[in-house]
């Protein structure tokens, strides 16, 4: 009883993560999240597991002498009395060490992640625990990658109005677009590194941030993979500063789920605990467009959650794999809309184009420089249906790529998504309805 009153007092002490907030300065030792989210860099793919059990909530009993353990408000969702019972017992069974926890409301799970014990190997225990009847769901942990090509050594930093170096930007009429929409009012969630959130052409873009990763709020503003993306889809317009978005009036929620390792040249990466988080948090917002510039292995739950988001109609755009291949998480769900950066090759069937090749953006400090990958591509074409969902608030993730598919124009002799080609198409079919 001692142990799982233990269980339930660390999943408490996690389960302020359920909801928005600004990442907390480093140095904050009263920060609740330190603890639970400081390791998600240290985790290790090769070696630890995810597991979930039943996490039923109950509301508490009003007789006199009756205990409330086993139900937390939707305000602080935890972990309940059953599932802190089975976790005790099932460390009890197996001898991990858990390094982690934390609730999935949306799935009614309480997830940990863990570490084999000394001798055990991963996969021996895997097998044990899929086989036991106590455990909901149990995973390897998973790393993901967010998709762009390695910066040009010899590209300028700019730091002044550029927005007709802006390839995409122009190659989409997005200028011409803005005549009718500019994305005003229309949220988008990016779930990726984190962003400067002092950018001049982004700090009045950002509605709220959340850090799954750590508490380290000068690291946040120093993400490179997050930035480049929120400034594609909202940097402010007409502000004298730097470039134009392709929703300069959207706004913003920085999900930082991913992260740079110490290694020099490193790209960014995720994994499980801190994806499943993002998309946990997403889930509990209205926020109807989700970028993710990211991808890797499929991975059970977060299938589960990407399937719940697409139930209530979010619109779910991802970037196309560097090897073309979409077959992993988030790419190869029904529903999802997958983007490639703009190519002299055919798409493959339902893929969207957009330009993702020596793309100006922003960057931390302030500054403008050029990045290329499908992450760019992906985030053309948020913004582009923000500036759709803006017009058509009823507009379905099916809808929506239809209608970008068959507005999509040739330029430079590839077939691309057009941005003033869509909100006129869009136009036009508001028009024409009875």
């Amino acid at each position: 009883m001692k142990h799982g009153a233990i269980v339930f007092a660390a999943a408490m002490a996690l389960s302020a993560c359920a909801h928005l907030r600004p990442a907390a300065p480093a140095d904050d030792p009263a920060d609740p999240h330190r603890s639970s989210v400081a390791s998600a860099s240290a985790m290790d793919s090769r070696r630890d597991i995810v597991l979930a059990v039943a996490n039923p909530l109950a509301p508490p009993a009003t007789h006199a002498g009756s205990s409330v353990l086993g139900y937390v408000p939707s305000a602080n969702y935890g972990v309940g009395q059953r599932a802190a019972s089975t976790l005790a017992a099932l460390k009890r069974t197996y001898g991990w060490q858990e390094v982690t926890g934390w609730p999935v409301k949306a799935l009614d799970l309480y997830c940990i992640v863990l570490t084999p014990a000394p001798g055990m190997p991963r996969a021996a225990l895997l097998k044990a625990l899929a086989a036991d009847a106590r455990v909901r769901l149990a995973q390897p942990l998973q790393d993901y990658s967010v998709y762009a090509d390695p910066p040009r050594q010899d590209a300028h930093h700019y730091n002044d109005p550029y927005a007709d170096l802006q390839r995409g930007f122009v190659e989409t009429d997005a200028a011409l677009a803005h005549n009718l929409s500019q994305g005003a009012e229309v949220d988008v969630a990016i779930v990726d590194t984190g962003v400067d959130l002092t950018h001049p052409d982004l700090r009045g873009r950002i509605r709220d941030t959340r850090n799954l990763v750590d508490a380290d709020r000068a690291a946040f503003d120093r993400d490179n993979h997050g930035t480049e993306v929120a400034g594609v889809i909202a940097a402010d317009a007409d502000n004298h500063q730097g470039i134009v978005g392709m929703a300069p009036k959207a706004r913003l929620s920085i999900y930082k789920a991913c992260w740079y390792p110490p290694s020099p040249g490193a790209g960014a990466r995720c994994n499980t605990f801190t994806l499943a988080k993002a998309l946990a948090a997403v889930i509990d917002t209205d926020t109807r467009i989700i970028n993710l510039s990211l991808g890797g292995p499929a991975d059970p739950l977060l299938d589960q959650l990407l399937a719940r988001l697409l139930e209530q109609g979010r619109i779910v755009i991802t970037a196309m794999p560097p090897d073309g291949n979409a077959a992993g998480f988030p790419d190869r769900a029904p529903g999802v809309i997958v983007v490639r950066s703009s190519n002299a090759s055919r798409a493959p069937p339902g893929v969207l184009s957009a330009p993702g090749n020596d793309i100006l953006t922003t960057q931390p400090d302030g500054g403008y420089d050029f990045t290329s990958g499908s992450s760019m591509a992906a985030a053309h074409v948020s913004g582009i249906a923000a500036l759709l969902l803006a017009m058509a608030p009823g507009l379905d993730a099916r809808s929506m790529h239809d209608l970008l598919l068959q507005s999509s124009r040739l330029s430079d002799g590839t077939l691309q998504v057009n941005a003033a080609s869509a909100v006129a198409r869009l136009r036009n079919e508001e028009k024409a309805a009875p």
